[in-house]
């Protein structure tokens, strides 16, 4: 179970990395979600063929990626809190905190692996539906390479004059969704500091691995 949602992970965690890296969007503000996310996929993809760093799996490399690039553009609050589900409401605001900064830190090496598998991918959009008044959307797109191409989906939301990213669909399993049900399990077993134990001794497990 664990290393087929490890592999799972891995998958999305490129995806994610696709999707969401971006210079700045300041000059995005305008742009259709679908047009912004195929052109920041594009982007990154080939920002991560020419960093050797990257490929090689350079955790630090790519959290300074994350930091700079990536997490301006996430609603990572509400990506949190969905993940956690139910349970959110009763964490403390320390809890809360203590959550958001590990499940950064498991989808930051989680991204490490996945970006160091990058190489002649590229990013296809299908047909959007939605209105063009709508608040939230969903992108769907397939990262085509060598084997068979992978399906990538996207939910934004509208805050202010751009989108945000908030859950992405790999294969048919929405990464919140995901998570949602393993959090639950762990905070069933030992509450919201069981899951915060249990996050954090994955990370410097991975992170022991690394070095």
């Amino acid at each position: 179970m664990l290393q087929s949602t490890r592999r799972l992970m891995l998958r999305l965690a490129f995806a994610a990395g696709a999707a969401l890296a971006v210079p700045l969007a300041a000059h995005a503000e305008a742009t259709a979600p679908d047009a912004l996310v195929l052109r920041l996929s594009s982007e990154v993809i080939e920002a991560v063929k020419a960093d050797p760093t990257i490929q090689s799996g350079d955790v630090r490399k790519v959290m300074a990626l994350v930091d700079a690039k990536i997490l301006p553009h996430v609603n990572f609050n509400r990506m949190t809190a969905s993940a956690v589900g139910r349970y959110w409401r009763q964490a403390t605001p320390e809890q809360q905190k203590r959550l958001q900064e590990e499940f950064k830190t498991l989808l930051v090496r989680t991204y490490s692996g996945a970006l160091a598998q990058v190489r002649d991918q590229t990013v296809q959009l299908k047909p959007m539906r939605g209105k063009a008044e709508d608040n939230e959307v969903v992108v769907r797109t397939e990262v085509r390479g060598k084997g068979d191409p992978i399906q990538l989906d996207y939910r934004l939301e509208k805050a202010a004059d751009s989108w945000k990213i908030y859950d992405v669909n790999v294969l048919g399993v929405w990464l919140v969704e995901n998570y949602r049900n393993s959090f639950a399990q762990e905070i069933s077993a030992g509450g919201i500091d069981g899951l915060i134990a249990k996050l954090t001794e994955r990370n410097k497990s991975a992170g022991a691995a690394k070095s």
